[in-house]
């Protein structure tokens, strides 16, 4: 595979006067180094080269939930190459075919991903792995308009038309249809998951256990239902699957599937009005995991009564798109307004001061039996899961502050037309994401690969002899921890040994061994035991995590340049060859970085 240097070094070369010594405009407020979108390139090199095999067009060692969201974040990262290096041209360097070519290179192994990725088998899941398929083909539509119009679509003003003149557009377009196409298809198979028998509505989690309706599943069909309402460009296509949920109009078999449908945004607001009275959120502000029936198939009852105070990232930050979603499809104000109060939740839940802008707890000596506590969703300014510190976390819990990252970055993207106060309001969010970076890039090995637990980028003085039990565990009282213990052999959740075991279709076939199918752990122990990074213990670092170090970069690249930054210069590194990062381990990195 090719292999592309920084963009400081790619500018570097092409033009280096223009990038060491930029001339900022009156509208460029805020000088940005380029430093952090090298290394959010360098973060998806490696994930790339390390983890993605074009021969079968995906991650292997993905499962396939997991991988349908890296194609999410390559999707997101080809936005930010796109824009990212617009900065670059903006300051002398216009070297087209370049750009083209980097970009081409991830597109092309999304085209890859799409025939790579296990529709079949996805088809036969949980609705929330079938909606993340949904979001994953949206959010690359949406990359492909974006990027074919600024680049691809031509003023010809009163000259002859683009079409005399043979002028294309962007090669991406082809593939929009397809990509089209599987976003619809699972997005009609999710549907089926909404229920108003129990609980007054919301989506079930997964037809092949006992009713639950949780916050994940619920939050992913507001998101992918109000984008496939902004983003979902029609579709022709009817094979190779019928739908008995479709609509049927009279007089024949539907074949058109228009853009813009009503009924997806009705689903998006229904969605998002039931999320809101479900009860579904703690003292903190957090979501927790969901509800349970109690009594299910004994009694009349049809209430979620039974809550699960479990709490994870991602259940912080998917719906954050779909209040972006919701505010772009009507104009609601409020819709922003409670996006921020939830992101401003979550970083007091990392023990982080808004007002101050630092933690509250002193990070001064600090050693493997002195540790910051825990505050409800991290710890030290950090965003952690539960699992992080004990490195006990699965394949699943593996990917989730990543998600949050990804979807706190879409609700933050600039506004068309711009909302000043929404961007004020992100860009206070800045050192806490400068934070949240700086602990990521500290986690780093020596080959550029991400841990799953950053807060210990902070401190290279904590071992993997950390013992977690004198600083005390996020204790959850009233939660099951399904997402790293592995979901229960129980009542509650798998029902009774004569086989009941949920409800809907799917529950009526297959043994209980086949309808275990899910319940199973995705925890392993691949650590090397002669390490002494904590990173290298329970799973190590994977994909999954790696692709949330590639979305927290990300997030702070994009935030940091709302109000309209200018590159600015920094020393090149030196050596034979072009200009590149020094190769050193994360902690080496972090130990001298500055923003």
């Amino acid at each position: 595979m090719v292999r592309w240097t920084s963009a400081f070094a790619l500018a570097a070369r092409l033009n280096p006067r223009s990038v060491l010594a930029p001339e900022a405009t009156a509208a460029q407020t805020r000088p940005l180094d380029v430093k952090m979108f090298d290394e959010t390139l360098n973060a998806l090199e490696t994930m790339q080269d390390s983890y993605f095999e074009p021969w079968v067009g995906t991650w292997p060692k993905a499962i396939d939930w997991t991988a349908a969201v890296v194609g999410s974040h390559i999707a997101g990262a080809l936005h930010s190459i796109s824009t990212g290096l617009e900065l670059l041209q903006a300051n002398g360097i216009d070297e087209f075919k370049t750009k083209e070519n980097l970009v081409s290179l991830y597109f092309t192994q999304l085209i890859a991903f799409y025939f790579g990725q296990d529709a079949f088998s996805l088809r036969n899941q949980a609705y929330d792995d079938m909606l993340w398929v949904v979001l994953g083909w949206l959010d690359t539509i949406k990359f492909i308009g974006e990027y074919s119009k600024t680049h691809f679509e031509y003023d010809v003003g009163l000259g002859p038309s683009k079409e005399s003149m043979n002028i294309p557009g962007w090669h991406g377009r082809l593939w929009v249809p397809a990509f089209a196409h599987r976003a619809r298809i699972f997005w009609h198979l999710a549907e089926a998951g909404w229920d108003t028998k129990l609980c007054g509505g919301g989506m079930n989690w997964n037809p092949r256990l006992m009713p639950y309706k949780n916050a994940i599943t619920n939050q992913l069909f507001i998101a992918a239902s109000v984008s496939m309402y902004l983003h979902f460009p029609g579709d022709k296509n009817t094979s190779p699957f019928s739908l008995e949920q479709d609509p049927e109009p009279e007089g024949g078999k539907m074949t058109d599937w228009e853009p813009r449908d009503p009924k997806y945004l009705q689903a998006a607001i229904d969605g998002y009005e039931w999320l809101l009275k479900s009860n579904m959120t703690n003292e903190l502000g957090l979501f927790v995991d969901g509800f349970h029936i109690s009594g299910y198939g004994k009694s009349n009852n049809t209430e979620c009564d039974e809550r699960d105070e479990m709490v994870y990232t991602y259940n912080q930050g998917v719906l954050l798109s779909g209040l972006r979603g919701l505010y772009e499809a009507t104009g609601e104000d409020r819709y922003l307004r409670e996006g921020h109060q939830l992101i401003k939740n979550v970083i007091s839940a990392t023990g982080w001061s808004l007002m101050r802008g630092k933690p509250r707890d002193s990070l001064d000596h600090v050693t493997n039996e002195s540790f910051p506590p825990w505050h409800g969703l991290g710890r030290a300014g950090v965003l952690e899961e539960a699992c992080d510190i004990s490195a006990d976390c699965s394949q699943d819990a593996q990917t989730f502050k990543g998600i949050w990252m990804h979807h706190f970055t879409t609700f933050c993207s600039p506004l068309d037309p711009a909302d000043d106060e929404h961007t004020s309001m992100c860009e206070r969010y800045l050192p806490w994401l400068k934070h949240n970076a700086h602990a990521a890039l500290g986690s780093r090995d020596q080959n550029g690969k991400f841990g799953m637990w950053w807060t210990a980028g902070l401190f290279p003085q904590i071992t993997a002899a950390f013992d977690p039990t004198p600083v005390g565990l996020a204790v959850m009282e009233n939660s099951t921890d399904y997402r790293n213990e592995g979901v229960p052999d129980d009542e509650m959740w798998v029902g009774d040994s004569d086989g009941f075991y949920g409800i809907g279709e799917a529950s009526a076939a297959g043994s209980r061994q086949q309808q275990r199918i899910f319940i199973k752990e995705r925890r392993g122990n691949v650590a090397d035991g002669g390490s002494s990074d904590p990173n290298d213990r329970g799973r190590g670092r994977t994909v999954e995590t790696q692709s949330g170090g590639l979305a927290v970069l990300r997030a702070y690249w994009e935030v940091s340049r709302l109000s309209g930054p200018v590159v600015t210069p920094r020393k090149l590194v030196g050596g034979s060859g072009p200009p590149r990062l020094v190769g050193q381990s994360g902690r080496e990195r972090s130990a001298g970085w500055s923003f």
